[in-house]
């Protein structure tokens, strides 16, 4: 089994920034993808970033140029380097892990930004 530990939410003004950490634990394997998703009150849960075990990177449009996903092999964990934030990227930002057919989700961590 795999367990995800998010950490780094919290509340920011507009134009702040914000570091997310999650970190994998359990049957890890070499090769997998992880990311971050978030889900707004209403809304679907959307893609924010993800990332290859070999370090390839896909960014959803809307966070372009403001974020950066980043990882540590050895450690097991995913970063998200959130600058520039704006309103509306208030959410719950889950960590995601897919390794060969499953996806493992993190609990969420809130981030909230002010206006």
């Amino acid at each position: 089994q795999v367990q995800l530990m998010e950490s780094g939410g919290g509340l920011v003004q507009a134009g702040g920034s914000l570091r997310l950490s999650c970190a994998a634990f359990g049957s890890i394997f070499s090769i997998n993808v992880m990311g971050w998703y978030r889900q707004a009150p209403g809304k679907q849960r959307e893609l924010v970033a993800l990332i290859t075990s070999g370090g390839i990177t896909n960014y959803a449009e809307h966070v372009k140029g403001r974020f950066t996903i980043s990882r540590d092999n050895a450690k097991n964990t995913v970063y998200l380097q959130m600058n520039s934030l704006k309103p509306e990227d208030t959410a719950v930002y889950y960590c995601s892990l897919v390794q060969r057919t499953t996806t493992y989700w993190g609990q969420g961590t809130q981030v909230t930004v002010s206006s």
